[in-house]
């Protein structure tokens, strides 16, 4: 029997090493989609180096962390953002505010808690405490929708330049998340990293790309200024 070219091996890297010491991510694994390596740690500065690479840990409590980079990758361009008639109606009305940064922790807390069909996260107090520092440091944001005094939804994840690396949503009231990332789509972001495709944002727009497409994301939009986050109610 003959064999096929063999898959590279995730790298261990260890937590010494320097926070941009990773692999090239053409290096991650076509199964399971995106793994790349294992290893390091949570520091601010590592995170920020993953993330201008591509780069993103995701894994659950008890495992190595591990560092993922899929191909193809779901993206969000913001211009091509799908609000169905009746949500646009909803905002027209007023019955939504939208805030950013307002409970940063807070958004957090409710993306880590369960949910239906999700009895375990990957966000892991470990996790929550390293984006925490990353928010203080201006790195991390969030988006929040409310109905009335209700935290309706909200998202999160890294601001780096004109990119936003999504990271997670939760929603309490019908549409709070869809509208807290339409919020997200009227600060000025490039392109919003999604990850992996799901029918929740593929129903708001967002598809796939190449590897090499949102490399050139990366290289364009990481090294512009960021956008200003707006004190107060956002408008849009």
């Amino acid at each position: 029997m003959t064999r096929g070219p063999e898959q590279p091996f995730p790298v261990w890297l260890h937590a010494d090493a320097r926070p941009d010491d990773f692999p090239a991510i053409e290096r991650a694994l076509a199964y399971p989609n995106g793994l790349l390596a294992f290893g390091g740690d949570l520091s601010g500065d590592r995170l920020l180096a993953a993330y201008r690479r591509g780069i993103f840990p995701w894994y659950v409590e008890g495992q190595p962390i591990q560092w993922w980079s899929p191909a193809p990758r779901a993206v969000l361009y913001p211009d091509k953002l799908h609000l169905t008639r009746r949500l646009r109606r909803k905002l027209r009305q007023g019955r939504f505010r939208v805030t950013v940064n307002r409970v940063f922790a807070e958004v957090i807390d409710a993306c880590a808690a369960p949910a239906e069909g999700r009895e375990s996260t990957w966000i892991t107090p470990e996790m929550a405490r390293a984006y925490l520092a990353l928010h203080e440091r201006g790195h991390a944001w969030s988006v929040e929708s409310w109905c009335g005094d209700t935290l309706a939804g909200g998202v999160y994840g890294i601001c780096l330049g004109r990119m936003f690396f999504g990271e997670s949503m939760f929603t309490r009231v019908t549409d709070g998340s869809k509208v807290a990332i339409a919020g997200l789509c009227s600060l000025g972001f490039g392109v919003i990293d999604c990850q992996f495709p799901t029918p929740h944002l593929e129903s708001l727009g967002a598809e796939c790309i190449s590897r090499s497409q949102f490399k050139s994301h990366l290289g364009e939009l990481c090294m512009l200024r960021a956008p200003d986050a707006p004190n107060g109610l956002l408008e849009f």
